[in-house]
């Protein structure tokens, strides 16, 4: 299956065509680039384009169209009715075909370490890429606008970016990340006055408290009155359900709805939901899509063995996979357990106060598990790298020393592994206890499960780290990672000392 990532970056430019084809073309000058959209809004002053390709591809597009947005634009000049703090305002990837989250957030860390280093334009990760929970929401980040952000960042150090310069160009800052995929949907009402808007805006958006998974402003736009949204999980709540909420807040003030426009993409799968519901085909099945079955038909490969599960692996009479892998696997499920603690306290009233932190921490929480998946694998290989090294030839002074300095390196690469697993999982502990301290009740053994499984991670991950470092003859050489392990596992000790009294008063254990 070929790779393909989607990006999906907004530039503070609309009114200049000239300028947006120069971005544009930055954007094709790169080979595997492709244009899938581009829509300008001369209200908002500000352009959204949509391209796909490889994820190499993507990101040196990407990069190009940050370059020529900086060269072309000047904040200080531009004027619109969205907010923005930078010409290229914000570049989110989306993972499509054959590509992970976490393959669309080392893009953006690299693209955003570029864009500073060689821009000189500060940067911000969001989302799924954010360095710190308050940073997973855009908003956040776009307080004060470039106008408020521009005087901040040089004297606030909350303000400090991720990459890049703490001062402000003409170029302004870019805020880059991965998401899942988003629609950009805007209804327009029939009336002209926007206070109607703002006030169905308030009432629709989760941040006070609307439905899930909806951002809206109230604006106006070609002298009518708009509903601007971003809906970022259309499976939770889906369009159909957020447009009939708004038509149900415009009746209460005498209004309809006139339109609605999307503003570039939208997935297959959001509109034929919303068709379903409409029509109330309650018995639908996604397979009863004449152009899905037929496409379905053309492309399915051929049958393969199901693979082995990881467990069965573990059970096998062969080296690996074994307790490193078990350890980072059972990490894996720490975190698993910790993101769903947060899933479920999210969007109760009844922790509504604790509602941005379960957000950040449920972000957190991926973004571990996704590192402790990966070293499942990770552990195997480099024990099989250690075993090769044994193999190599030994039979001059010369293949002797060459074999010793790879049985070397290959034994610290095996230790460094588990050693990044603990330090994982002393994460992983920590997210557990705010869960069990503030995370909806009834999920409070869940907490304790995943800072158990974390704790476990822990303990195989630091069986590993010594029994390799045990083996090198130069001892010196693994004293800073035993250290380190060390401080990871008084850090643990002192967390279950905390959670424990925390099921104690909570939970009544």
């Amino acid at each position: 299956m070929t790779q393909l990532v989607e990006c999906i970056p907004n530039f503070s430019e609309a009114r200049r065509p000239e300028v947006v084809d120069q971005i544009v073309a930055a954007i094709t000058s790169v080979e595997g680039a492709r244009l899938l959209d581009r829509s300008s809004d001369l209200d908002h002053n500000r352009t959204v384009v949509t391209f796909a390709g490889p994820p190499e591809a993507v990101e040196e597009a990407a990069f190009r169209a940050i370059q020529t947005a900086a060269k072309l634009i000047d904040l200080d000049q531009h004027t619109g009715a969205h907010p923005r703090i930078g010409a290229t305002d914000v570049v989110p990837f989306v993972p499509l075909s054959d590509v992970k989250m976490e393959d669309c957030v080392a893009i953006a860390q690299r693209l955003g370490q570029r864009v500073g280093n060689e821009l000189n334009i500060p940067v911000y990760l969001y989302e799924a890429a954010a360095t710190r929970p308050e940073r997973t929401n855009l908003e956040v980040i776009r307080k004060g606008q470039y106008e408020g952000l521009k005087m901040e960042v040089e004297t606030h150090p909350e303000r400090k970016p991720d990459f890049g310069p703490a001062k402000l160009g003409k170029a302004g800052a870019t805020v880059i990340g991965a998401r899942n995929p988003l629609i950009a949907f805007n209804v327009y009402l029939t009336t002209d006055d926007v206070d109607i808007a703002k006030k169905i805006a308030k009432a629709i958006r989760h941040s006070s408290g609307g439905l899930r998974y909806v951002k809206g402003s109230g604006f106006f736009v070609d002298g009518r009155a708009q509903v601007s949204m971003n809906l970022t999980n259309f499976r939770d709540t889906p369009i159909a359900r957020v447009v009939e909420f708004i038509r149900r807040e415009a009746q209460r003030y005498g209004v309809g709805i006139h339109h609605s426009e999307l503003v570039g993409l939208i997935p297959q799968e959001a509109l034929v939901d919303a068709a379903v519901w409409y029509t109330q085909l309650d018995q639908f099945d996604k397979e009863q899509i004449l152009e899905s079955r037929l496409f379905a038909a053309a492309s399915a490969p051929a049958a393969d063995p199901q693979p082995a599960s990881f467990i069965e692996q573990l059970a096998a009479p062969t080296p690996t996979p074994g307790g490193g892998s078990a350890g980072a696997y059972a990490g894996a499920m720490g975190a698993a357990l910790v993101a769903m603690v947060a899933g479920v306290t999210i969007g109760k009233k009844k922790y509504a106060e604790v509602e941005a932190e379960m957000q950040a921490i449920r972000v957190v929480a991926e973004n571990l598990r996704g590192e402790l998946t990966q070293a499942v694998d990770d552990d195997a290989s480099s024990f099989e790298v250690l075993m090769a090294s044994f193999k190599l030839p030994k039979d001059t002074d010369e293949q002797k020393a060459a074999r010793a300095k790879a049985i070397v390196q290959a034994t610290l690469n095996a230790a460094h592994i588990p050693l990044h697993v603990a330090e994982d999982s002393v994460k992983v502990m920590e997210l557990a206890l705010k869960c069990a301290q503030h995370a909806n009740v009834n999920a409070i053994s869940d907490s304790m499960s995943g800072f158990a499984m974390a704790r476990a991670a822990l303990t195989a991950a630091a069986s590993n780290v010594r029994i390799n470092l045990n083996t090198l003859e130069d001892k010196s050489a693994g004293e800073k990672m035993l250290k380190e392990l060390a401080e990871y596992e008084a850090q643990a000790d002192g967390l279950e000392t905390e959670i424990r009294q925390v099921m104690k008063d909570r939970g009544g254990i």
